[in-house]
């Protein structure tokens, strides 16, 4: 056997390697302003600032609450934007929920993202994920539908 075999493979892969992080991002899956979204969206609700979170959703979006037996809750955005206002009203110790780790795909148009979150409500931590995906509206990101469980 040629020694020249062995050396073939891994050269290929690092020219492919070299290739693909040479593309040009057109606005797709690094856009800051995907990201700056979503942070915008944890921040508004844990400051109870509903009206910056509604801001945050298509006027169309749809939510879906997958609880643990598998049970799938569907809402419209008013719906559910009031029904986090009437949770955090209610709350008798302050909640605070943060991103753990994004995940983006898409492009100028469309984009998904994967969030991990951890809820902090008073001495109690649940941990969830969202599953976002966006369009891009004018200059801005808006959220068109948010499928999501706690764990």
């Amino acid at each position: 056997m040629k020694p020249f075999r062995f050396i073939q493979w891994p050269i290929l892969m690092l020219a492919f390697v070299l290739l693909m992080s040479c593309q040009k991002d057109e606005g797709g899956a690094k856009d800051p302003a995907v990201t700056a979204l979503l942070h915008h969206y944890f921040e508004t609700w844990s400051a109870k600032d509903m009206d910056a979170y509604a801001r945050c959703f298509d006027d169309g979006a749809r939510i879906y609450y997958i609880a643990n037996d598998g049970k799938m809750v569907a809402q419209a955005k008013i719906d559910f934007v009031h029904e986090q206002k009437v949770a955090q009203d209610e709350s008798s110790v302050a909640m605070k929920e943060v991103p753990v780790d994004i995940r983006l795909q898409g492009d100028e148009k469309v984009q998904q993202a994967a969030v991990t979150w951890v809820l902090t409500k008073g001495d109690k931590e649940v941990k969830g994920t969202d599953f976002f995906t966006l369009r891009r509206v004018g200059g801005e990101w808006k959220i068109v539908s948010l499928a999501f469980y706690g764990e």
